[in-house]
């Protein structure tokens, strides 16, 4: 892209994305600034269904703190968020209501698999728990456990912005991206 964006001195030059940098102003593309914007003001829903929510729970506490990396709202409708934590255990018939919640959010959307569980069914290996959300909806980051600690969410969260601020603004009107969705019987 070769728009170029000039944000005069009020910038901390060592959280800036790669750019042009001198006295007083300091330049670089369009999307690395968009980037950095939208992965320091992801607005999660969190879709607890089990003893991850808890642990989620424990990450928004005072101890962890999860609101010091500009996602202190959490948003619980759908349309006001652009990122789905998907926390515990997704019986089939709750299938199609994940799909639904995925569906009402607003492009770009990114989901977090949080514990074994949401990423691949855990230790219920039955015909009523459906073995990973990635069977409904595409997942981003998967991350780790039963349940998995506070760290390892904290960690997950910090893959999400690293993906988020490198992402291209063209991503999403790509033919690749748009084959993915239709694999997943989303148009």
């Amino acid at each position: 892209m070769n728009l170029f964006v000039y944000i005069m001195s009020d910038i901390n030059i060592v959280n800036a994305p790669p750019g042009i940098e001198g006295s007083g102003f300091f330049a670089t593309s369009l999307d690395k600034v968009i980037g950095l914007a939208r992965s320091h003001s992801l607005w999660p829903l969190p879709f607890a269904t089990s003893c991850c929510g808890i642990e989620f729970m424990a990450t928004m506490g005072s101890h962890y703190d999860f609101g010091r990396f500009g996602s202190e709202r959490l948003s619980f409708s759908p349309r006001q968020a652009d990122l789905l934590m998907v926390m515990g255990t997704i019986a089939k018939k709750m299938a199609p209501v994940l799909k639904q919640v995925y569906l009402q959010m607003a492009e770009p959307r990114w989901v977090m698999a949080v514990g074994a569980c949401a990423s691949s069914g855990g230790i219920f290996d039955t015909y009523s728990v459906l073995q990973g959300i990635d069977e409904i909806i595409p997942v981003d980051v998967y991350v780790p456990g039963c349940p998995p600690r506070p760290e390892a969410i904290l960690d997950g969260f910090g893959k999400i912005q690293e993906l988020v601020r490198n992402e291209s603004s063209r991503r999403r009107n790509s033919d690749q991206y748009k084959e993915m969705l239709a694999s997943y019987g989303i148009l």
